[in-house]
């Protein structure tokens, strides 16, 4: 039996990860992705140990638990999330959204493909639903402005939190979830830190007053969107996390004719296209 805190875990989720796509997008007017992902990792490190400390610290933890979510960190949190805030500048918020949850998409072909799972009806009609509408994604952003090349870096994006996901759920056996997230993070914060002193990127580590209220706020809404991911996967099933955790896109749209108006066009494929990826997505994972 599900309980009932994971779907409530999911939607809040989902919700709080639109609004920090939105919130980047407003900060992206006036500053680079670079500072956008550093900022990022700068507070979801502080919120995580904060976290931490009030919830009685790292309790039990194991080498391969450290490693694994040292992984996922770089991973997922440094290379997803470099994808991620680069297609939101270069596509805009909503296609960024629905492109990347294509991840679950991701996670059931290495299921099938590592894992010798069999291919099911609904995997099969999810996947051609999202073909469809991933199609009129890219026909709706070309109208827009949007060539269908760059689709490629959401779609990246989306790579790297499909493998994230599984690197996660075998780390769960070794580390409590708010632990776990906080060596992820860390790592992740280590690594790009690391990567802008060594290309001599420094400057990317500040930004113009205009857009660190955005930035600070994605922080805290980025890092606590997945963290009660992470929480909702310790108590629940992946087939009920998953495909409730997926509809963020329909709340990005609701988000951006808000407020996006002057910054984002928004036409009928986008908003077909984005339904019809969730619902393959939901095809995917609740049915699979």
């Amino acid at each position: 039996m599900t309980p009932a805190a994971v779907p409530a875990l999911a939607l809040a989720s989902a919700l709080i990860s639109a609004s920090a796509t939105i919130l980047i997008r407003r900060g992206l007017r006036h500053d680079g992705p670079y500072t956008a992902v550093w900022i990022n990792l700068a507070v979801g490190t502080a919120f995580v140990w904060l976290a931490v400390a009030l919830t009685g610290g790292l309790g039990e933890t194991s080498l391969r638990g450290i490693l694994l979510f040292s992984t996922a960190g770089l991973i997922g949190t440094v290379g997803g999330r470099i994808f991620r805030f680069i297609g939101i500048e270069m596509v805009g918020a909503a296609i960024t959204a629905a492109l990347m949850n294509l991840s679950p998409l991701v996670s059931s072909a290495l299921a099938i493909l590592v894992l010798g799972e069999r291919v099911t009806l609904p995997i099969l009609v999810g996947t051609l639903v999202i073909v469809g509408g991933t199609t009129l994604l890219s026909s709706g952003g070309r109208s827009s402005g949007v060539r269908p090349r760059q689709l490629i870096v959401p779609l990246l994006s989306a790579v790297c939190f499909g493998v994230v996901a599984v690197l996660r759920k075998i780390g769960l056996a070794d580390m409590g979830p708010i632990p776990g997230f906080a060596v992820n993070v860390t790592a992740a914060l280590i690594a790009f830190t690391a990567f802008l002193l060594a290309s001599r990127q420094t400057r990317a580590m500040a930004c113009r007053r205009q857009s660190v209220v955005y930035f600070v706020a994605a922080g805290v809404a980025e890092n606590l969107s997945v963290l009660l991911v992470i929480v909702a996967l310790a108590i629940g099933s992946v087939s009920v996390v998953a495909p409730l955790s997926s509809v963020s896109p329909i709340f990005v749209l609701v988000l951006s004719f808000f407020f996006l108006r002057g910054i984002e066009l928004l036409n009928a494929r986008i908003v077909l296209g984005t339904l019809l990826i969730v619902a393959g997505v939901y095809l995917i994972t609740a049915l699979r």
